[in-house]
């Protein structure tokens, strides 16, 4: 089966609920259901940057493949780097159910899942299995979070980030999730710094530990004074780069779902503007000093356009595929050099940027 094909069945799967429907789509990888796609790299959009060589731009953003059980079929999508998790140090069930909302008519998404996961134990067991099988050259992204239950952040993510760096091309520390209590009070920048220091001083305390570049997600809620702060400490701490952003706890006024309401984070086509502004904020005040990856709202070549343009190396996609189906990833890397070549750039790297 082609990704195309896969791509045809998505109105079947979504009769079902939403959480059911994304459980079907990880047995569907794991059966070699949603196929791979066969379409050469194109040199124009490979891009060597955070130290390693990206064979494209368009990464699956973290939040579907949480416990790494579905890393290789996915490296199989035409995605240049997946990233796995949210994965926290003990397992746990998440928040109640349901959790989990399709909002077809704003071409969007809400959850509050709250790090539904197996534990790093599990996690690290299935990664390892899965290496082998990974499509070469495609990276592989560690997003790590704490439990809700129990959690010294100072003493968590450093450990997680030991435990991980074997396993990892790079490491997402995440403290914006709006569905932890507590996670996203974590951006402060004393907190921040807290924990970036703790990690700083147990990788110190290890010399052997090889680490890939570490990254912080962010929330696209911070107002400006917050995010200025939140890169001054990721710059002060050494931290590699960002992501920018995470889901929203805002309502845009244009939502026209029936659950539009629910708690959780929105995700989808209404993030796409205003996480695109603040990527371009994060450029501008990191002007070089840190990696970016866009993320929130991206849908086609279009949008990865758009992020590039506002300052991202990289982006990254996920919600738009609960609609497109696995055949996108494809299809957006087949559109993507034609969209840069009619906006005047040659390559990925010449847009990142540009509208700075």
């Amino acid at each position: 089966m082609t990704p195309a094909l896969s791509s045809a069945l998505m109105p079947l799967v979504r009769l079902f609920d939403p959480e059911l429907g994304h459980r079907f789509s990880l047995l569907a990888l794991r059966w070699g259901l949603a196929g791979v796609d066969r379409t050469p790299p194109d040199p124009r959009l490979a891009i060597d940057v955070l130290g390693r060589h990206f064979p494209n731009p368009l990464g699956l953003a973290a939040g579907y493949d949480k416990d790494a059980t579905v890393v290789a079929p996915v490296s199989r999508l035409g995605f240049g780097f997946v990233e796995t998790g949210t994965v926290t140090p003990r397992p746990q069930p998440g928040n109640p159910r349901p959790r989990l909302f399709r909002l077809p008519e704003d071409g969007a998404v809400i959850n509050r899942m709250g790090f539904n996961n197996a534990g790093v134990g599990a996690y690290l067991g299935h990664l390892a299995a899965a290496r082998p099988h990974i499509r070469p050259g495609v990276l592989v992204g560690a997003n790590i979070g704490i439990n809700k239950q129990g959690a010294d952040p100072e003493r968590d993510y450093p450990a997680l980030v030991a435990a991980v760096a074997p396993h990892a091309d790079y490491i997402v520390i995440n403290v914006s999730s709006p569905n932890t209590p507590g996670l996203r009070d974590l951006q402060g920048e004393e907190k921040l710094r807290g924990i970036l220091a703790a990690v700083r001083a147990a990788v110190a305390s290890r010399p052997s530990l090889q680490v890939p570049p570490l990254l912080v997600k962010v929330a696209p809620d911070l107002d400006p004074a917050g995010l200025d702060a939140v890169v001054e400490v990721c710059v002060e701490a050494g931290v590699e780069g960002m992501i920018v952003s995470n889901t929203t706890i805002a309502r845009p006024a244009t939502l026209r779902s029936p659950f539009a309401r629910e708690s959780g984070g929105l995700s989808g086509a209404p993030l796409m503007a205003p996480s695109t502004e603040m990527l371009r904020r994060a450029a501008r005040r990191a002007a070089g000093r840190l990696v970016l990856i866009g993320a929130g709202g991206v849908a086609s070549a279009a949008d990865v356009l758009a992020k590039l343009r506002a300052g991202a190396s990289l982006v990254q996609l996920y919600t738009a595929m609960v609609y497109a189906g696995p055949a996108l990833p494809g299809r957006i890397l087949r559109d993507l050099p034609a969209t840069l070549a009619a906006a005047g750039f040659g390559s990925v790297r010449e847009a990142i940027g540009a509208d700075l």
